[in-house]
């Protein structure tokens, strides 16, 4: 098949492999790369592009492993498709661009113009969110290749013309600052921290909100912590106070926007549905609300800045995932099904937490060597044994909520937002955290980070209450971290799917049970839930 002849190349789009979505994305990627290379007649050229578009969106969502559900190494089987991907968003980026330069002067598709400088944007902009998607770190140059593609359609006074764009569900149509400014939200949007399904939303939502947005060169008397844009970096949006003395930034103007998603808000409290909203139809109100709650600063305010500074630091920390290693890292041995009988809790029993001991009343801390100090080594041995060993990861840079890490990945496979047991080198036990955002280096190099939940652990036994005679569940493996010193209410953290409203659990410890009720849903991941509680009488 010649893809470089137009007429083939449109006969051909009529009648792709149905079946086989790579396939499909293999005939159409030969095609828009052939046709770059034969530059045919500007007009013939864009009638193939255009009657491509629809098709090559439609086989990208078909694609399996690239769906973002969790980082994609360079080294993974399916690292080829994703290059093929973003080598195909860059081509098409560069026809359009291809396109308006040999049209210049015959000016034959000069109503054109505006869309093809829109298309030429938007396609760079992909690029930067497959990256963001498979959670890589974005390659050199590729900013410069988005704040060119805007420059010239700025230079050229056609940047703010809307066209016409199937592929934009809300507006159906877009314009080249609009296009720019969607890459820019989706810059800020804590990419690495998303899950795929919720980077899906982001995507959708930024075309959204982008007319709400705007760029503005005049930055007197804008906070350093607002945004901005250096047209001549290699980045996106920075802090105004963090851009480089010399340049001509721009101010990021979200005000609208801000007003937008208090909008938004307000329709959730009366009953409007995400869909309704032009928010898609396979989110719900919680999923979207907690999902845009967290994009509001960002998006619609300024940086927030980091709320504890991060100092360089090196050494090695200690980090698991399963469940159970966990518990065992934690209390120092691993967990076993209560054999013995319980009594009811004495009605002048101690309170929770015990402000005299530290620790959550009636459930004793063990594992522990003399003086308190835990026996690694010996721990390190006995957890070999059991197949219930760390990861050791490479300390970069820590502060009082976290770590930044890095790591060649072995065995074990980390989630977005999962709970992890996690030990510094120099730390005298485990601590409970989760996991904020995973991303690949090129050198095939996992950095992660890791956000540490405030309070010492302590492992107790839980289960679901009943109000039947019937026969009980057994106990599971469950946490509480007592925040005594931090003069802030202790917490648990039981396993994901127990939380119910005003649900109650039976806790088991010093052979004693207790019943607390569940009043809060504070936090939320894939192996884990953090419960406020009340004690019950």
């Amino acid at each position: 098949m010649d893809f470089r002849n137009p007429a083939q190349c449109l006969g051909l789009l009529q009648n792709l492999p149905a079946d086989d979505p790579v396939e499909r994305m293999t005939v159409l990627s030969n095609i828009v790369v052939d046709l770059l290379a034969a530059r045919p007649a500007p007009d013939l050229h864009l009638e193939i592009l255009e009657t491509a578009r629809p098709l090559i969106d439609k086989t990208r969502a078909r694609l399996t492993g690239l769906d973002g559900s969790e980082p994609l190494p360079p080294d993974s089987d399916n690292n080829e498709l994703l290059l093929k991907v973003i080598t195909l968003w860059r081509t098409l980026s560069h026809s359009y661009a291809s396109v308006a330069e040999r049209d210049a002067e015959a000016e034959i598709l000069r109503d054109q113009r505006a869309l093809l400088a829109q298309r030429r944007v938007y396609y760079a902009g992909r690029i930067v969110s497959e990256y963001y998607r498979a959670h890589r770190a974005l390659p050199s140059g590729l900013w410069r290749e988005v704040h060119e593609g805007f420059t010239a359609a700025e230079n050229a006074g056609i940047h703010s013309i809307r066209v016409s764009d199937p592929l934009n569900a809300i507006w159906k149509a877009q314009s080249a600052l609009e296009a720019y400014i969607s890459i820019l939200l989706l810059d800020i949007a804590n990419a690495f921290g998303r899950s795929g399904r919720e980077w899906t939303w982001i995507c959708h939502w930024a075309e959204r909100f982008a007319p709400y947005c705007s760029l503005d060169p005049n930055i007197e008397g804008r906070k350093p912590t607002t945004y901005g844009l250096d047209l001549a970096s290699d980045h996106g949006l920075r802090p105004l106070g963090l851009l480089p003395k010399g340049s001509s930034p721009r101010y990021f103007d979200c005000n609208k926007l801000a007003s937008q998603i208090q909008s938004v808000f307000a329709q959730f409290k009366q009953g409007v549905s995400p869909s309704s909203l032009g928010l898609g139809d396979d989110c719900s109100v919680d999923a979207s609300a907690r999902l845009l709650l967290s994009l509001y600063r960002p998006w619609g305010l300024a940086s927030a800045g980091r709320r504890f500074p991060r100092r360089g630091s090196s050494g090695e920390v200690e980090l698991c995932a399963n469940w159970l290693a966990i518990g065992f890292h934690v209390q120092g041995k691993l967990f076993e099904q209560p054999q013995h009988n319980v009594s009811p809790r004495a009605a002048d029993g101690p309170g929770l937490p015990d402000r005299a001991s530290g620790r959550y009343a009636g459930f004793d801390e063990t594992g522990q060597g003399k003086n308190g100090k835990r026996n690694f080594d010996h721990q390190h041995l006995e957890a070999e044994r059991l197949g219930l060993m760390c990861e050791c990861w490479e300390l970069l840079d820590q502060s009082v909520g976290g770590f930044r890490l890095q790591q060649r990945p072995h065995a074990e496979r980390f989630a977005h937002h999962q709970l992890v047991g996690v030990r510094p080198h120099d730390g005298e036990r485990f601590l409970l955290a989760q996991v904020s955002w995973l991303m690949f280096r090129e050198d095939g190099l996992l950095e992660a980070g890791i956000h540490t939940l405030p309070g010492l652990p302590q492992v107790i036994a839980a289960r679901l209450h009943v109000d039947s005679d019937g026969p009980r569940e057994p106990y599971s493996q469950a946490f509480i971290l007592d925040n005594d010193a931090l003069q802030i209410a202790s917490t648990l953290i039981l396993p994901e799917g127990w939380y119910k409203t005003n649900g109650i659990i039976e806790v088991l410890g010093g052979g004693q049970e207790r019943k607390l009720k569940m009043t809060q849903l504070l936090l939320k991941g894939p192996n884990f839930e953090q419960i406020g509680f009340a004690e019950l009488s």
